[in-house]
Parts: structure tokens; C-alpha cells; sequence
């Protein structure tokens, strides 16, 4: 790629004012820990410095891993507190756009703290730099601000100060611009809602239910612990009170009613409540309040959620295989080990293709990952080949595509491809080869891998399965994600994580939007209780638009936010679809395993999410 790169003041579609932040906190979690330190520095249209600023906060608790930030109680004593210096941030940020890395976290704990302070975060629009790195898509080993340093020659200071990693970031920032200028990138940049007092908090904790859904209310037939209870309409007795003894009494008391709802709670079956009308509609029993009370005097024993065995450890996928007789199976791994080279021709290779019908660009890419390579659905620094159907000439990114000098091939070259590497690029392609990090495991549609363990002593990471399409301008596209135990349902309501709900209360699970084409799910595994089984992935498109329309959605997972993805699967829907199930991460014994799944349906999010017992409009 020898393109040069622009100067800073010539990428005109760039041009905003910026403000660059880094925070650190006591914790990870906004609505709970404080902001320790903040740093920002502003930068103009031009990318020249504007403004700097940096101060320590008083948290008022205790700030948390020391070892990390080097921040102690000793040393915030006499600070000022974010109230007091609330204003002064807020007119650095006002009027720009905010950039860090790992914007949304930034971001996150910026708005709780201005609501703390009774103060409005004054930021319409953020861009995370992560994100922006992963559409360059550079090949080094991962996603870090150390990492993205030492690759664009950025001197760097004192690891987790936050002056000096602002100052970092900047000239990451100003490198990472002029790479996504020479690919014509749109910048992810992601709007942001007012965010000026605690209701955006996640609700607290629930204790999820021990007991597994033993199904509907029997007529005549008693309680059982772990039936799926709905209340709707007026009572005699407190709302919380009867969902506090239904719980007390081992009910999974839940706040939607849907075809595994198994009794709703009502003194007016006729009162037209969207509960009342969903479970007639699914023929779920319906009792009265004197009933309830009745029965709550007298529920049967139910079965406890199964936890898998706690004490066999995750096999890594370098470790042997285990016996035959133990629990755990062996890890699974995409490659067949029969495939030889031979039949893998493309393998570390990543090939876009351009135009043709939906249904020859989803041939296309599914014979890219046959022959072991990647398919790629955006122009990016990892894309080696590029495949042009009919009516690909005249996609926009040609220009850029010949600027960088990649090889074009017609549909043919997938029944026989020869080499991918440029031959009169010489010698330089095979160093940079061999400095270039193993690519990612290339999931086909089925295809399943285990997620390794950590070493031992180590902290289990957060494990992160990212969803990037094609930027759209007639529709938009939501990841969601639903908590299933054993039976394939949703515990707690609160278990479906979506656009509106975008943390369960536990904050197991959470949804990160990092750009309006990009958006992750992460996952904290080690944290999850034992009925939490399954952890399924889906996008949704809000509209008439379909994913035929929308194209190959990519489906990256890796063991953390700023981590090399240990795996990708490109998944196309057929045509109409406008609900896409992406992935599935399942418990296998204690082993937690990924599988691509590229399952798609015509009906919308609504539908998709009643079959994992949640009705989404109540």
C-alpha cells in the first residue's frame, strides 16, 4: 500500500473540532465507581492543539486498584471534586466532538459523573478510536494504545496518566485519520443522548430465579417453584408486595408475557392490558388475586437450574485433548485437521467483493471462505484481493482500490486462485508478511471454536463479539442479545440486551455502540450465574429494509475491547430477512464455546424476541 498519506489539514470530510479524553476510575462500572483523573486536550479543524487541561478528583471513596493506576487516597487528598471542576470541562467539550479510546467507557463515566455534579454533559457526538482502528484494520497484534504507538511512531509517556495517554492518543488520532483517508472511510461517529441525571443508571441487581420453568399452571394443580409469573392490572395487595412473596416463595416473577409465561396474575382478565391481550393470544392460564394468595400458601418444590461442573478447568486450544472418560470434550477448533494446504489456497488472505446480484456476492464470499480465506465486507488495511462482479467497476471504492494497488480478479479466479500477493510488489510483501500477527480463526456458517481459558492467576477477560456491516444510509441495524438458561429462555426480562436496555442488571452482558456501523456485545463469562446457559447474538433492522439489501454482516470475536480477534465469520441472509441471528456462545461443560450461526428470519425484532420468552411491547 503505497499510497501517500494526506496532511491532516487536507481531509476536508474530517474536519471537526475535537476534544480528546482519558479518564481513570476507581472501577469499571460508571453508575457505581468514580473518575480518578481526567485529562483533555482540544484540537482544531487544521489537527493542530488547541487547548490542554489535567486534574486529580476527589472520588470521596476508596480509588480502587492502586497497582494499575498508581492513584492512592494519599495522593487525591485535596484535590478538587468533579462538581468543582464540572464547568470547566464542560466547556472543553462543548461544541466538539468527543474522541478517546474505548470512547463509550469514557463517555459513560463523563455522564454519570455530570449528573452527579446536577450538571448537563454538554456532548452531542463521540468517536472511539478503537473502533476507527478496526475499520483501518492494521496488522499488528491487537488494538492497544501502546500497540497503535509503537506501530504509527508516537513517543509515549507513562502508561495509565491520563495526561500523557491523551497527549498519545493525539497523535494516534492524527495518524489513524490520514490511514482512513487513504481507504475513504467514514468516520464512526456515534450521536449521543442527553445524558443529565441518574435514570440512565441500569436498574440494580435482580436475583435471578434457582429454579427451572416447569411449565404452565395446571387447572386445579398448585404452584410450582420456578413458573414464570406475570401481574397485570389493579390489586388489592401492593404490586411489590405480591412480586416480593411470589419470589419469596421461589416464583420467577417476571414483567412480560409470552408463550412461556406460565400464569398471569389479573382481577380483569377483559381489561385489554397488553398482558391480559398476550395471554390470550398465547392461551397462558389466568387467575385471579385471591387465587394467587391462595395457592402462594402452598407451592411445590421445583427443579434447580443444572450448573455445569465448577471444578474442571477450560482446556486451551494449544492443551492435549482430554480422555475419553472426562467431562470435558476436547477443544473444538474450525480447521478440519484433514485439509491440507492444497485445499486452502486463500488461507491469511482477505477478499472483498464488489457488486453482483445479492445472491452471487453471497456465492462469492462463501468460496472465499471454503478456499480458507476471509471475506471481507469493508475496504480495510488487511485486504489483500479484491473480487469484481458485475457492476463492482463502478463501486465507489475502485479509485481508492487502485491507489492502493491491490490485485482485481473477475469471479473465475475463485474456481482456481493463484497466489495473492502482488508479484511485482517483490520481497517487501514477505517481510511485512512475516511481521504481520496469525490471522484470525475464519468461522464458516455452523462452524464452532472454543474460547481458551486464561492462564492461570489471571483475571478471565471480557469477551467481545463485534458485528460491522456495510454503512447504511436507508436503514439502521440494532444488536441485541439474550441471556438463555438450559430450556432456551430468557431468567429475567432484564436479560434481553438491546438499544434501549443496553446493560442487564448484573452487568454481565452490555451492548457497545462504537460507530453506526459497528457494534459489540460483551460478554463477562466468569460472572455469569449457572442458569445463564447461552448467550445468543442477533441484529435487527428497523424498517422495510431487508439484509439482502444490506449485504454480508462480520462477526468478530476477541478476549477483550482492545484484543486481536481470535475469530471471524461473514454471514449473509438470503434475501428478505430482517432479523439475523449472528452467533450463539454456549456452555459446554465448564468450556464456553462460540459458534457462527447466520440464521435468518423475515419478521422483526418484536417476533424474534417472544420466542425467547420476552414481548417487548410492554
Amino acid at each position: 500500500m503505497a499510497a501517500p498519506s494526506p496532511a491532516l489539514s487536507d481531509l476536508r470530510d474530517y474536519a471537526y473540532d475535537w476534544a480528546l479524553v482519558d479518564v481513570e476510575t476507581s472501577g469499571l462500572i460508571a453508575r457505581r465507581d468514580r473518575v480518578l483523573s481526567i485529562a483533555v486536550v482540544t484540537i482544531g479543524r487544521d489537527g493542530e492543539q488547541t487547548g490542554e487541561f489535567s486534574t486529580l478528583l476527589d472520588p470521596g471513596c476508596d480509588p480502587g486498584p492502586a497497582h494499575v493506576h498508581g492513584l492512592t487516597a494519599e495522593r487525591l487528598r485535596g484535590a478538587p471534586t468533579f462538581e468543582q471542576v464540572a464547568d470547566r470541562i464542560g466547556a472543553l467539550l462543548r461544541d466538539r466532538v468527543l474522541v478517546a479510546h474505548n470512547a463509550q467507557f469514557d463517555y459513560d463515566f463523563l455522564a454519570h459523573e455530570f449528573a452527579r455534579a446536577r450538571a448537563y454533559l454538554p456532548v452531542s457526538q463521540r468517536l472511539c478510536t478503537l473502533a476507527l482502528n478496526r475499520q483501518v484494520d492494521l496488522p499488528v497484534e491487537d488494538m492497544k494504545l501502546g500497540t497503535l504507538a509503537a506501530h504509527y511512531g508516537v513517543p509515549q509517556g507513562r502508561a495509565h496518566d491520563a495526561l500523557e495517554d491523551t497527549r498519545v492518543l493525539a497523535g494516534i488520532f492524527r495518524a489513524t485519520l490520514r490511514e482512513a483517508a487513504r481507504l475513504d472511510l467514514p468516520l464512526p461517529l456515534v450521536p449521543c443522548p442527553p445524558r443529565q441525571d441518574s435514570r440512565f443508571a441500569p436498574k440494580p441487581p435482580k436475583t435471578p430465579c434457582a429454579y427451572r420453568n416447569p411449565g404452565r399452571l395446571q387447572p386445579g394443580g398448585p404452584l410450582l417453584q420456578g413458573m414464570k409469573t406475570a401481574i397485570t392490572g389493579e390489586t388489592s395487595t401492593s404490586r411489590a408486595e405480591l412480586v416480593a412473596r411470589g419470589a419469596a416463595a421461589g416464583l420467577n416473577m417476571v414483567s412480560s408475557v409470552s408463550r412461556h409465561t406460565s400464569v398471569l396474575v389479573t382481577n380483569d382478565s377483559m381489561s385489554g392490558s397488553a398482558k391480559a391481550r398476550r395471554a390470550v393470544a398465547e392461551g397462558v392460564p389466568v387467575i385471579d388475586e385471591p387465587m394467587f394468595l391462595r395457592l402462594l400458601g402452598d407451592v411445590r418444590s421445583g427443579a434447580l437450574h443444572q450448573a455445569p461442573a465448577p471444578e474442571a478447568a477450560a482446556p486451551s486450544p494449544e492443551a492435549a485433548a482430554p480422555a475419553p472418560e472426562a467431562a470435558v470434550p476436547a477443544p473444538r477448533r474450525p480447521e478440519r485437521a484433514e485439509t491440507s494446504s492444497a485445499d486452502r489456497p486463500l488461507a491469511g488472505q482477505r477478499v472483498l467483493v464488489l457488486g453482483g446480484t445479492h445472491a452471487d456476492a453471497v456465492a462469492a464470499r462463501t468460496r472465499v471462505v471454503e478456499l480458507g480465506g476471509s471475506a471481507a465486507v469493508n475496504l480495510s488495511c488487511s485486504v489483500t484481493d479484491v473480487v469484481v462482479l458485475a457492476g463492482g467497476e463502478f463501486d465507489r471504492r475502485r479509485r481508492r482500490i487502485a491507489d492502493l494497488g491491490l490485485p482485481l480478479h473477475d469471479e473465475h479466479w475463485l474456481d482456481a486462485p493463484t497466489a495473492a500477493a502482488d508479484p511485482a510488489a517483490g520481497t517487501p510483501d514477505d517481510e511485512e508478511a512475516a511481521d504481520r500477527p496469525p490471522p484470525p480463526h475464519v468461522l464458516p456458517r455452523g462452524g464452532v471454536l472454543d474460547l481458551p481459558a486464561p492462564p492461570s492467576g489471571t483475571p478471565a477477560p471480557l469477551w467481545h463479539v463485534t458485528a460491522t456491516w456495510a454503512p447504511q444510509d436507508r436503514c439502521e441495524i440494532d444488536v441485541v442479545a439474550f441471556v438463555l438458561d438450559e430450556d432456551e429462555q430468557v431468567t429475567l426480562d432484564e436479560d434481553f440486551v438491546f438499544y434501549g436496555a443496553p446493560e442487564n442488571p448484573a452487568g454481565t452482558v452490555r451492548l457497545l455502540t462504537d460507530g453506526p456501523a459497528e457494534q459489540t456485545i460483551a460478554i463477562d463469562f466468569a460472572s455469569l450465574p449457572p442458569a445463564s446457559r447461552k448467550v445468543v447474538v442477533a441484529a435487527a433492522i428497523d424498517g422495510e429494509v431487508t439484509f439482502g439489501d444490506v449485504g454480508a454482516v462480520q462477526a468478530a470475536v476477541a478476549p477483550g475491547s482492545g484484543a486481536a480477534p481470535l475469530a471471524r465469520a461473514t454471514l449473509d441472509a438470503a434475501t428478505t430477512e430482517r432479523t439475523l441471528l449472528l452467533a450463539e456462545l454456549y456452555r459446554r461443560g465448564p468450556v464456553w464455546r462460540c459458534r457462527a450461526v447466520g440464521q435468518g428470519y423475515d419478521h422483526g425484532l418484536a417476533e424474534l424476541a417472544r420466542g425467547y420468552s420476552v414481548d417487548i411491547t410492554d
